[in-house]
């Protein structure tokens, strides 16, 4: 069984790719950065076809990321994600391939990112409807966990997660900032747990399964400033926790939680859930070899 993994040399996708080998499957990576089996951009419309026409299922996490990043440029966002994702779903129509395609905990914030992959929601819910694919959608919250890159100046990335963020910030002793006063609920989610759900979910689909969208994240919700203080104390760091005016795109004080017991429906439970505790400890002795 080969599955197409789009996205493959991303932070969520070179884990989903580990553990669809140790599932046993055949894995076609798809990625723009050329270290996945295929190269290819999900934009071309033709490489998408072509990829997807040698495969059995597929899950499609490509995409570009970012809250505040795109929004007075939201053109490239919009093109990637929804022109990828409609690529992505124009090629599982025609070759009657069941998949899943991964979602935001924020879906309803407006920003071009949540915009962006909730309209490629709502495609997922035509094409199942009209086109009868079996397509299913993994809202992952916060996702963390080793080899998430981190932000400018600790890293490359563009754009700042949480967990890389303050993690970085107290191995450095640098000043751990939060956006907003801290007291609005994120939750995270350890990287290996929506990797679980992504390929529980795409195994469904090819069961003939279209689920309601299944959302991957604690039953006990947790603040921001609840994860800058344990990152603080895990790591044992005196860098103090400074409050910064909130980024453009986030919502004032919307909880971003998961309905935890739609995990149900792929067999999974909140319970068997990477504690925070545990998850950040792993990620932090990542960071401190490789930050």
């Amino acid at each position: 069984m080969k599955v197409l993994v789009t996205g493959s040399a991303g932070f969520i996708g070179s884990h989903v790719v580990e553990r669809l080998h140790n599932a046993g499957y055949e894995v076609d990576g798809f990625d723009h950065r050329g270290r996945g089996t295929v190269l290819g951009d999900i934009r071309d419309v033709i490489a998408v076809g072509d990829a997807m026409s040698h495969v059995d299922a597929f899950i499609h996490l490509a995409g570009l990321l970012g809250t505040q990043e795109h929004i007075q440029d939201p053109g490239p966002i919009m093109e990637t994600n929804i022109l990828g994702g409609l690529n992505v779903l124009q090629a599982a129509a025609k070759f009657k391939l069941p998949g899943v395609c991964i979602g935001v905990g924020n879906h309803f914030m407006d920003n071009p990112y949540s915009i962006s992959k909730s309209a490629v929601e709502r495609m997922v819910s035509m094409f199942n409807a009209e086109r009868g694919t079996k397509v299913n959608i993994v809202r992952a919250m916060n996702a963390y966990g080793p080899g998430q890159v981190p932000a400018q100046p600790y890293g490359p990335s563009r754009v700042r997660k949480i967990a890389p963020s303050f993690i970085c910030r107290a191995l450095k002793g640098d000043p751990i900032e939060v956006y907003g006063d801290g007291s609005q609920i994120s939750d995270m989610v350890y990287v290996g747990d929506v990797a679980d759900a992504l390929i529980k979910a795409m195994e469904a689909a090819l069961n003939g399964k279209v689920l309601p969208v299944i959302e991957v994240g604690p039953k006990t919700h947790t603040t921001v400033m609840d994860v800058a203080l344990l990152v603080k104390e895990l790591t044992g760091s005196t860098s103090p926790i400074i409050c910064l005016p909130k980024r453009p795109g986030e919502k004032e004080g919307a909880p971003v939680f998961a309905k935890s017991e739609t995990l149900e429906l792929i067999g999974m439970s909140d319970r068997g859930l990477m504690p925070l505790r545990d998850g950040l400890t792993l990620t932090i002795d990542h960071y401190r070899v490789h930050a």
